[in-house]
This record gives structure tokens, C-alpha cells and sequence, in this order.
């Protein structure tokens, strides 16, 4: 197996979309548009182009850093072919960079959507099924797009009833360990990687609990962690069966425990709720220094 070059463990700074991202001083905000009618969280709002083109750039004037961008969800449903996933992404990564600046990545599975999405102007490809696809690895390497490596099982669009682990985040950890040394081997340099444990893909609440317990020993990998906990079952269930709708606040603890225990990256659906828990954290941990001080300060505003 590939080791990681230790230059790449050691530092935590990251050129990815044209910006400088210094994971030691801030988190990263990922927001979430879907151009699909079936969308897990906001159901097909954003399914037309110029819904989904809004719902980027305002995501970006609330302080988004990343925008993540979705033709497929991961969970079942109707067939969506490579035809129509294009038509629904690629049109997007356009006219969101030709607006703004922002950082773009793209959930996709598929190494043709992925070359054709770093064309348009993405940046990020953010593979949810953890290489399914043998040639997203060689497709993302052929470029200076950063590749997201994540922890799935079965086949993309595929969930099992009842997944089963011996110890969850030892095998996601595994899992993820093989797939960074199968991109390194494919071409992708270690330092556009990143790595998600996958809460709530192929693991029910119990499974992605340990997850937010145990953040560390997947950030111990050495790679930037995304995670992406917004809304998701495994909070609704935590608190009283709570519908996708009213899953924010649960959502934002989720989030800030994974923060404590290593995530640099995190990928949400309400962003300025999110933005504003992401400075308070990073405050809290010692990133950087409150906007402004004034309170008891002899009432002498210092910036």
C-alpha cells in the first residue's frame, strides 16, 4: 500500500478552486444545491436552473465557501442516465462560475460527469460511493480538481436494509485508508484529497453516532474531513423523530461536535444559521479572534 507523504499529513493548508484554505485557522462552509426533483432535503426547489442558480449565489452572499452541486441523490429512486445528469449539472457549474468566485464541487459518481464538471468550471468532485466508478480516480487525476473520498458499500443508488459493522469506524476508517492509496496510485496527489465518513450512507443512527463520537480516529488518517450531517435521519432520530424540516438545530450540534473532534469541512444546507456556528467554533477553539471586542473593555472599542 501507497504510504502518504509526510509533507501532506503535516500540513493542513490547501489550494483548491483558485483559494487558499489554512484548516488550522477556519472551517470550511459547503452549501448544498440539487437539481433533482426527488431531492432528500428540499424535495425539488431547486431543480430548475435558474431556482438552483439562486439558491448558489445566495448561499454564497451568506458566506458559503464551497458550493456543492447534485444531479443524482444517493438514495433509490428513478434511473437518471448520464444524459440527464449532465443536462442537469453542467449548465449550473457555468452560470454559478460565471457569477461568482466560490469554490464548486460536484456530487457525482460518475467519472464522465466528473471530466466533463471540472470542464464547466468545477473544482471539487465529491464522489459518494467511494470510487465505485474505477476511472473517477484516473478521470479527477488528469486534472487539478480536488477529490472527495467517501465511505459507502453496494453499488450507488443501492441502500441496504440493515447494514452490519464489527466496529463502524474501524471499517470506515479501512475502507477510507484503501480508497486514498487507490487514488494516490491512479494519480491524485495526497493533497487533493479529502475524506468523509459517510453519516448516515449505509449506516443507521447507531452507526453514524459512533461517527461523531469517534471523528478523530477518521481525521487521524492525515487528510482534511468533510462531513455532511445536515438533516439527516440519524439527527432526526436522535431528537424525537423530528421531520427533515425542523432538524436544524440538532443539525448545527452535530456539526460543532464534529468540529471538536477534527472536521475542517462541512457541508450544510442552511447557511447562514451555519456560517454563524462555524465563526462561534472556530472562536471557541482558538482559530482566530472575535470579530470586535467591547464588552466590559472599559467600553473602548478594540478591533
Amino acid at each position: 500500500m501507497a504510504s502518504l507523504p509526510v509533507a501532506a499529513l503535516d500540513s493542513q493548508v490547501r489550494d483548491i478552486g483558485g483559494k487558499r484554505f489554512d484548516f488550522d485557522k477556519q472551517i470550511a462552509v459547503m452549501a448544498i444545491v440539487n437539481r433533482t426533483p426527488d431531492s432528500f432535503y428540499d424535495k425539488g426547489s431547486t431543480f430548475a436552473l435558474d431556482a438552483a442558480v439562486a439558491a448558489a449565489l445566495r448561499a454564497v452572499e451568506a458566506g458559503a465557501d464551497w458550493v456543492d452541486i447534485g444531479g443524482v441523490p444517493f438514495g433509490k429512486g428513478p434511473h437518471v442516465s448520464v444524459e440527464e445528469e449532465a443536462e442537469r449539472i453542467f449548465p449550473l457549474v457555468t452560470a454559478i462560475a460565471s457569477h461568482s468566485d466560490v469554490v464548486i464541487s460536484v456530487d457525482t459518481t460518475s467519472a464522465v460527469i466528473a471530466s466533463g464538471a471540472i470542464a464547466a468550471g468545477a473544482s471539487v468532485i465529491n464522489d459518494t460511493s467511494g470510487l465505485w466508478d474505477r476511472d473517477m480516480a484516473g478521470a479527477v487525476a488528469e486534472t487539478d480538481a480536488t477529490l472527495v473520498l467517501t465511505h459507502s458499500i453496494g453499488p450507488p443508488r443501492s441502500e441496504p436494509r440493515a447494514p452490519k459493522y464489527a466496529d463502524v469506524v474501524d471499517e470506515v476508517r479501512a475502507f477510507l485508508e484503501e480508497r486514498v492509496d487507490r487514488a494516490m496510485v491512479a494519480g491524485v496527489p495526497a493533497h487533493r484529497l479529502i475524506v468523509d465518513p459517510g453519516h448516515d450512507l449505509n449506516k443507521n443512527t447507531l452507526h453514524s453516532l459512533d461517527l461523531v463520537r469517534r471523528l478523530d480516529e477518521i481525521v487521524a488518517i492525515g487528510l482534511p474531513t468533510l462531513v455532511a450531517v445536515s438533516n439527516k435521519d440519524f439527527v432526526g432520530e436522535s431528537i424525537n423523530r423530528r421531520p427533515k424540516q425542523e432538524r436544524l438545530e440538532g443539525s448545527l450540534a452535530a456539526m460543532v461536535a464534529c468540529i471538536y473532534n477534527g472536521a475542517r469541512i462541512v457541508r450544510m444546507h442552511n447557511i447562514r444559521e451555519t456560517v454563524d456556528a462555524v465563526r462561534m467554533t472556530e472562536v471557541m477553539l482558538g482559530m482566530h479572534e472575535p470579530a470586535y471586542l467591547r464588552h466590559c473593555m472599559g467600553w473602548e472599542e478594540k478591533t
